[in-house]
């Protein structure tokens, strides 16, 4: 039986990962949107001009909520208007009804994105709907969103557990994904909504996910509310999945969790990635600085790690 010498690593400790994955940048809209403070407009354009000049392609930049319940965004349609993407690169925002899908073809978004929980208590608390009256109201949305030609992404909450119901059970998540790509959604984004999950139960639902569908048809949107985000994606990473949420700065706190941190940082997940050898076309030095531009335009320090330590680069002895 063969001995490894010290300092080698087995070739089976992360299993095979992809060779690219893409990064879904959030924290224009599920970032900001949890802020006090309201950011001024010229804020969010320099932030969102950022997060282009890293590279990130997939960016979601505001929510077309009624500005009753979310007035930090209430200046989606200037926005929407006042930055538009460059090629090869794509803007959406959230439209939690047909209202919003207007508003989104008005100012020429390509790429749109419907929210629901797959925990129902979660759901009324969140939308004052049950899973089934908010799915009957994504037939208002998403047919007609496709048939204009815009591309449709779902985010499911509440996939890993919920405040008020605790333990979920995934197969209710997959049912649901299960009816949103049907009605059209190209990708089911499966959120860890508050934080709870562990590296085993990430397992879980990926394989239980992957025994039904493609793996690009679902996304993993980690909070590090508890400091497991990292842990999850690495789990699913080397599981195949290859699509991931996460926010610059890790800026996006959990609600239910008073002063802890929540959405898991865009430069510590691309720092990870970059460091396994798996590309996802963004420059971290620019990242970095984008997460600076981001405490700039908040006000205030943010939880990610690597945008205040920097990257690793090693150094050739003196000799």
């Amino acid at each position: 039986m063969a001995t490894m010498t010290h300092g080698e690593a087995s070739p089976d400790l992360f299993g095979q990962v992809p060779d690219r994955a893409s990064v879904y940048e959030v924290s224009p809209r599920d970032g900001l949107q949890n802020e006090d403070a309201m950011i001024p407009l010229d804020g969010k354009r320099r932030l969102i001009a950022a997060l282009v000049e890293a590279g990130l392609t997939r960016i979601e930049i505001t929510s077309f909520v009624s500005p009753k319940w979310v007035p930090q965004l209430s200046d989606a349609e200037e926005l929407a208007r006042s930055i538009k993407p460059p090629p090869g690169v794509s803007f959406s925002a959230l439209c939690p009804n047909a209202r919003g899908l207007e508003r989104a073809l008005a100012v020429g978004l390509e790429e749109i994105a419907v929210f629901l929980s797959s925990s129902e208590a979660h759901n009324k608390a969140n939308i004052n709907k049950t899973i089934a009256d908010t799915l009957s109201v994504f037939e208002e949305i998403v047919p007609p969103a496709r048939e204009a030609g815009l591309r449709v992404r779902a985010y499911l909450s509440t996939v890993w557990g919920c405040p008020y119901e605790g333990d979920v059970d995934p197969k209710v998540a997959l049912r649901i994904s299960q009816q949103l790509l049907a009605l059209g959604c190209y990708q089911v984004s499966l959120g860890d909504t508050i934080g709870v999950g562990n590296p085993r139960q990430t397992r879980e639902i990926v394989r239980l996910f992957q025994g039904e569908m493609p793996s690009s048809s679902f996304a993993l949107h980690l909070h590090d509310t508890r400091g497991t985000a990292l842990a999850n994606a690495l789990v699913g990473l080397e599981l195949g999945v290859r699509d991931f949420d996460a926010s610059v700065g890790g800026v996006g706190g959990c609600p239910y969790a008073p002063g802890a941190a929540g959405n898991l940082a865009t430069e510590d997940l691309v720092y990870l990635l970059h460091g396994m050898g798996v590309q996802t076309g963004i420059d971290l030095d620019k990242l970095i600085l984008a997460g600076n531009v981001a405490e700039q335009v908040i006000g205030h320090p943010l939880p990610g790690k690597v945008h205040k330590a920097g990257p690793f680069r090693l150094r050739k002895a003196r000799g």
